[in-house]
Formats: structure tokens, C-alpha cells, sequence
């Protein structure tokens, strides 16, 4: 059957209404029952899952689970900044209900960077400690030892978790995050990408080895849809005995309370060709505009381009004015603007955290229709439950109406097949068997290279309770994690390693003179002057193999040849940059860069914003303005992006110790063109990076899994490699996008020390 248009209508939601409070939560005057289920499930519970559908109050239901412990902290994490500060406002304002003594803060990386110096000094980490161990260290008016209730993000919660703050505050803000808190709540986690999941699940094992769960730790995980790769991982840890809940908020049938009106669904396979698709779009959207002049809409799409392209067609249609645009560059206060237009144009931004409230509130829906498109079910069914929502509404029969674009693979894979006339749960059953709408790279990322990423807490964890009783915990904690994420490393295999990395890290960071005279004392220096020797120089490893040599003969060595410490000092640099993207928690090539917007390409109302280099570089026509860049111009065709290394060697040499291997590449520089043509372009300084990590394969060998990449959202960049005898075009796959394809190549890749890439 041809990838035709399905049409399908969702019946109207209902939610039941808590008919009798227990005492503990009668200051919530009224409630849902999932709410009160959460409290009253989780006296006798571990980690309890809410599933009530997006916009019914799980905020408040996890919270509840604090009344338990009112005296012990609590940590929430949100998945944006944005969401942060507006939960804190909730948790507040709940606090004070409750009567509860919690002292409510908000910690992103900016706010605690403008929380007072006065008292601990400069470093973030060492405020953020304070604040945990007592809040009143800083915040002196909140008074001295009450109990803090922390909203985060997952940033701070992954660097707290992994060490991963520097060297003077890591073990306390560790130890805080693992110790202090009686009640952990994380909000919209199917949003998590497979990197945040890690560190959840992580937190989750150390909580059940650790006995956290048995003195008391409770951690409430709030989601509309669980992705199934997590449902498998908590199955897991059900297995080891983790008392498990799950709480759907739609399985009483009594006292119903309107939820979400019927909506009438359209899905279309999105077109491959980016002009068809956004003429589509502005078609629909006039069309919605003309036949529904009094209701509000919105478009959702997964990338900023397409909404900045979108709008320029609605202004030339004469709807200018009508609507209003909400991307992660859009500007806090614009957005409250935006948000007040009868159509908005957004991403992903709004998929969490924000409500389409409109000022008057209507007596219906917030939103009567949406168009949106969806890379994987998660976002499906975030963004189809944005439409509609009538909880609390006095009008709540009104329909509503939806386009989908979802992938076209989708049809073959089992949507054509849909029985259009079953409803929101045919078409569940359907959609959560297609494979090209699992979130992309679970289990590639979670049994690739980066498998590390766990081992470096762990280390970190096995030097603490070294000698002590706890120390036997650490296998029985690797084991756990290495069923829930599968692979095929040893604890062994990974301590050795990321010893080999920590190695790295402080030689590439010493000098020349520090490496003479004290590689041997540096940590980790000895496991990586081994491995440098045994990459660089087998017959010499050979002999420290067969005891005819040791280490210790190296000392004079490097003491006596500075072009030996020098070398070793960039093999360290190498290596270090070639595994950094697994150790950051932003997946970005190059860091975002301020621009000016006085045309009003991207923005509305205001000029000023920040802006991914990559996206600057393909979409428009710019120029430098003091600190600034000025977008001049969208480009009338998307520029192509390619790279250009020069390589000190011939070509053979390049393919053999090169090509298909994790690495990271000096004088490598990015370019644009159209064409096929150079465009002349000013380069920006954070596009200068000394090394850029990554993995350079063919791109004829290559061809299927780069095919299934850029179905997946994860591109490649072509590359020219110049040699001193050639030069070749390949294919490059820089930071995490060239780890994960180790994970799907990995018979075929190699590590930065030549070492075999192990699953």
C-alpha cells in the first residue's frame, strides 16, 4: 500500500477526581486520584512511575511524596532551564501548602553562578555544595538547617553524579547528590536523551546496591509516554528486587473529569524534499487560519529552519502579525509575547514546560489545532497531547483538529495497516511497534565506547571506599548496570581504561618540564605511558612484555629527550579529545555565539540572541559587529558544510593509521560551499579548535549505515584529506556522532591506541 494519509479520531480523555482526601494532603482542597495514588503507593515503594497524560497535575503528585519525610531534602529535576524556574514557582507555592519546612531553590548553572560570593567564594561548585550541606550558608534570611527542596536540570545533575565538577568540589557535591536526598523526582524523563538516561539509571542501580532504597530513598519518575528501552532497563532492576509502582491516571472510572477533547487526526509521511514540505505546512496553516479565524493554533517541527522558513512564506501571505515564533534562541520575555499570537511557530522548546496559556484564559482549549512533526513516539505523543487539554475548562466539547508528518519508513513498517477507526489505542499498538520511531541510539549509545562514561563514577566510588566494607558494593554495581545496559566489558576492562584516560587528561594538561621529571607520579601516568609505548612503539612493548625492559627504564628517557616528553604530551592531547564528547553532557560541534538579528530573520520583537555556529553557517549571510555577528541575509539556498584536513603524511599512511578510527585531527578546518563551489566565508573564532574529535570513513563503504544516520538526525560532514602526494574526499562523523557509529560498525573501527573497539 502507498504511503497514503490516514485519518483517525481520538476520543475525548477523561481523569478521575480523588472523591476523598487522607488527612496528610487535605490542604489540596481538591485533587486527582493519580496524585493521591502516588502518595499513597509510594509509602511502600521505591521508584514510582505517574503515566497520567501530559497536563494533569504530576508535578504536584510527586511532590506529595515529600509529605513522607518532611524533614529530609529532596532534589527535582527538569528537563530545561526554563522548566526549572517554573517549577519552582509550583513547589513553592506547595511547600507553603503543605506546611512543609523545605527551603525551595532553583540551580541551573547561571543562577548559581549569580548566587552570592560573599560567604563561600567564586567557584559554582563550591556554592552549590554549601547550599546543600545548609542553605543558610548563603541565603542567611531562609534561617539555619532546614531541609532544601533543589530544582535542577539533568546538567547539573550529571556532573554532580559523575565527579564530573572540578577537582577541589567533586567529592562533596558527589556525595551530597548521592547521600542527602530522601525523595528524587524526575520530571518528563521520556524526554531524556540516551546520555541523561544513563545518568538516571545509574543513580537508580547505586540507590539498590547501596541500600538507599532500604532506609528510605523514594524516586517518583513522571511521564506521559516511558520509552520502552527504560520500561526493559526498570524491568531489571524489578528483578533485583527494586519495589517497583506504575500509576496510570486513567484507570479509575469514577468522579471523570474532562481531560483532553476528541481530536481528529491526520497522518501524513513527511516529504523528503524540505520546500514541499514547508509549502505544505503554510498551506494548512492559511487554510486553519481562513476556516478557524477565532481559534488558536500552533506548528511544532524538530527544526529551527523550517519554522524561521515558514515564516517568511506566512508574512508574504499577509500574516504577518498573526503569529508568533518560539525557538531555543527566542528570548524569555519574547516568548511571553509569542505565546499570546493566534498561531505560533515553535520546536521543540515548547514541547515540556509550556502550557499555550493565553491571557484572557478562553473557556475551551488553549489550543484547537496543531501541526507537527515527530522523529520518534515520545515526541508523537508529547506534542499530539499538547491539543486540546481541557482540564479544569467550563467548555470541553469542542473538537479539536492535528496534522502529523511522522517518517515515511513509518508505512512500511506497519502504520498502513492502522484500523482508522480504533482510536487512540489501535493506533498506540501500532505506533509502538514501528522501529523507525524508537528513539534513536538507546542501545547503540548504552553498548558502544561509551559504556566508559559509568566506569569513571565508578572509580571514583571504588577510591572512596577503598579497605573499607563497602568496596565489594562497587562489582555487585557494574554487574547491575552492565545487565541494564548490556555489553560485553568487564569491570577490569573498564577501570584499566578509563585509568589509561585519567592518564591523559593530566599529562595533555601538564608541561613539558612536569613531564620529564614527574610522569611517573602524575595519576593514571604510568597505565598511559604504557599504553603510549605499546602503540607507538610495538618492539618496545614487546620487550617490556618478556621482562627485558620495564617502565622505570623510560624515566631517563624522557628526562634526557624533550621531543620524547613532547610527543607523549600530544599522544595524551589526542587521546583526550578523542573520548572528551562522551565525558560532556552538550553534544554541540562548537559553542553557541551571540548574534544580532535587527531584520528579524529569526526573531520578532527582539534583536539579540545566541545561535549554533553550524546552524549560522548553513542558513544565512552574515558579518562580524564588534562582539557580535550580524545575520545580513538568509541564504537562498542552504550552503553545504565540508571540512578540510591537512595531513603530514602520504595517503597510504592516512588510510592505514587513520581512517575508520576514533581519533581527533589537527588542521582540520571547516568550509562552506554551494555547488560545489568554495563561498568565501569569515571564520569565526570558536570555529578554531586544535583538535576536532571524530571518525573519518569511506563514504562508498559506508553508505547504508550513513543512510540510517541521517534518518536517525545525526549528519556527517564530507572532508577533504590533503596529503603530501594526494588528496581524497571522505566522510567525517565528529564527537558522539563517531562514537555511536563505532557502536554500529564497531567490527570495522578502531580506538585512538589501535586497540579493538569491544561491545
Amino acid at each position: 500500500m502507498s504511503n497514503e494519509n490516514l485519518f483517525i479520531t481520538f476520543e475525548p480523555r477523561s481523569i478521575s477526581a480523588c472523591a476523598s482526601l487522607p488527612t496528610e494532603l487535605s490542604f489540596m482542597g481538591d485533587a486527582l486520584q493519580h496524585q493521591v495514588d502516588v502518595f499513597e503507593k509510594s509509602r511502600n515503594a521505591d521508584i514510582i512511575l505517574d503515566l497520567a497524560p501530559t497536563g494533569t497535575g504530576k508535578t504536584k503528585a510527586g511532590l506529595t511524596v515529600l509529605k513522607h519525610q518532611p524533614h529530609k531534602s529532596a532534589v527535582y529535576i527538569a528537563p530545561t532551564n526554563a522548566l526549572v524556574e517554573q517549577q519552582r514557582e509550583a513547589a513553592e507555592k506547595f511547600i507553603k501548602d503543605a506546611g512543609l519546612p523545605h527551603v525551595v531553590k532553583s540551580a541551573s548553572a547561571s543562577e548559581v553562578k549569580e548566587w552570592s560570593n560573599d560567604k563561600v567564594g567564586k567557584r559554582s561548585g563550591e556554592k552549590l555544595y554549601n547550599v546543600l550541606r545548609n542553605p543558610a550558608t548563603i541565603f542567611p534570611e531562609v534561617g539555619a538547617n532546614r531541609p532544601i527542596l533543589l530544582i535542577t536540570n539533568p546538567d547539573i545533575f550529571y556532573y554532580a553524579t559523575f565527579f564530573a565538577y572540578n577537582k577541589l568540589d567533586r567529592a562533596n557535591i558527589a556525595t551530597n547528590f548521592y547521600t542527602k536526598f530522601s525523595t528524587v523526582i524526575f520530571d518528563e524523563f521520556h524526554l531524556y536523551d540516551a546520555k541523561q538516561l544513563v545518568s538516571l539509571l545509574f543513580y537508580l542501580a547505586f540507590s539498590h546496591i547501596f541500600g538507599f532504597f532500604q532506609n528510605g530513598r523514594r524516586v517518583v519518575l513522571l511521564t506521559a509516554t516511558p520509552e520502552k528501552a527504560c520500561e526493559l532497563a526498570l524491568e531489571t532492576l524489578q528483578h533485583k528486587g527494586v519495589r517497583i509502582i506504575k500509576i496510570d491516571g486513567e484507570s479509575d472510572n469514577t468522579n471523570l473529569l474532562p481531560s483532553q477533547t476528541s481530536v481528529n487526526l491526520e497522518l501524513r509521511p513527511k516529504p523528503d524534499k524540505k520546500d514541499d514540505f514547508i509549502s505544505n505546512l503554510s498551506i494548512e496553516v492559511v487554510k486553519y487560519f481562513q476556516e478557524y479565524p477565532d481559534k488558536n493554533g500552533a506548528v511544532i517541527l524538530d527544526s529551527k529552519d523550517n519554522i524561521n522558513r515558514l515564516a517568511d512564506i506566512l508574512y508574504n501571505k499577509g500574516l504577518g502579525g498573526e503569529f508568533g515564533r518560539i525557538t531555543g534562541s527566542t528570548p524569555q520575555a519574547e516568548r511571553q509575547i509569542a505565546a499570546q499570537r493566534q498561531i505560533i511557530l515553535a520546536t521543540s522548546t515548547v514541547d515540556v514546560g509550556f502550557n499555550f496559556e493565553r491571557n484572557p484564559q478562553p473557556t475551551r482549549q488553549n489550543l484547537d489545532w496543531l501541526i507537527f512533526s515527530a522523529r520518534d513516539r515520545a515526541a508523537f505523543w508529547q506534542r499530539i497531547g499538547r491539543v486540546g487539554r481541557v482540564l479544569g475548562k467550563s467548555q470541553t466539547n469542542v473538537p479539536s483538529e492535528a496534522i502529523a508528518y511522522l517518517p515515511d519508513d513509518a508505512w512500511k513498517e506497519g502504520l498502513s495497516s492502522l484500523n482508522v477507526n480504533g482510536g487512540r489505542e489501535a493506533l498506540k499498538q501500532v505506533i509502538d511497534n514501528i522501529p523507525c520511531l524508537d528513539k534513536p541510539f538507546l542501545h547503540a549509545y548504552w553498548r558502544s565506547e561509551a559504556f566508559l562514561e559509568i566506569a569513571r563514577p565508578l572509580l571514583e566510588l571504588e577510591d572512596r571506599f577503598k579497605e573499607l566494607p563497602e568496596e565489594v558494593l562497587i562489582l555487585q554495581l557494574f554487574q547491575t548496570l552492565q545487565d541494564i545496559f548490556g555489553g560485553n566489558r568487564t569491570w577490569e576492562d573498564c577501570r584499566k581504561r578509563i585509568k589509561v584516560l585519567q592518564g591523559a587528561e593530566n599529562i595533555a594538561a601538564a608541561s613539558i618540564e612536569d613531564i620529564q621529571k614527574k610522569w611517573k607520579y602524575i595519576s593514571g601516568g604510568q597505565a598511559f605511558v604504557a599504553n603510549f609505548i605499546k602503540t607507538n612503539f610495538p618492539e618496545d612493548w614487546e620487550d617490556i612484555k618478556a621482562k627485558r625492559s620495564s617502565l622505570d627504564d623510560y624515566e631517563e628517557q624522557f628526562q634526557k629527550d624533550r621531543e620524547a616528553a613532547t610527543e607523549l604530551k600530544e599522544f595524551a592531547e589526542i587521546f583526550k579529545a578523542s573520548y572528551a564528547p562522551i565525558f560532556q553532557f552538550r553534544d554541540g560541534l562548537f559553542a553557541n555565539i551571540k548574534i544580532l538579528d535587527p531584520q528579524g530573520f529569526m526573531l520578532d520583537e527582539s534583536e539579540e540572541t545566541f545561535l549554533d555556529p553550524i546552524h549560522l553557517l548553513r542558513y544565512y549571510e552574515f558579518a562580524e559587529n564588534g562582539e557580535y555577528i550580524e545575520l545580513k541575509n538568509r541564504a537562498l539556498k542552504t550552503y553545504d558544510l565540508n571540512f578540510r584536513l591537512s595531513y603530514h603524511d602520504n595517503l597510504q599512511d592516512f588510510v592505514n593509521t587513520q581512517l575508520n578510527k576514533l581519533t581527533a585531527f589537527k588542521n582540520c578546518r571547516i568550509q562552506r560551499s554551494k555547488g560545489g563551489a568554495i563561498s568565501p566565508t569569515p571564520l569565526l573564532k570558536v570555529l578554531e579548535k586544535n583538535l576536532l574529535p571524530g571518525v573519518i570513513i569511506c563514504p562508498i563503504t559506508n553508505v547504508a549505515a550513513l543512510y540510517q544516520l541521517r534518518k536517525q538526525g545525526i549528519f556527517s560532514y564530507p572532508i577533504t584529506v590533503v596529503c603530501n602526494d594526494a588528496q581524497k574526499n571522505y566522510e567525517l562523523l565528529p564527537g558522539l556522532a563517531g562514537i555511536l557509529t563505532m557502536a554500529m560498525k564497531f567490527q570495522q573501527l578502531r580506538l585512538p591506541d589501535d586497540e579493538a573497539f569491544i561491545v
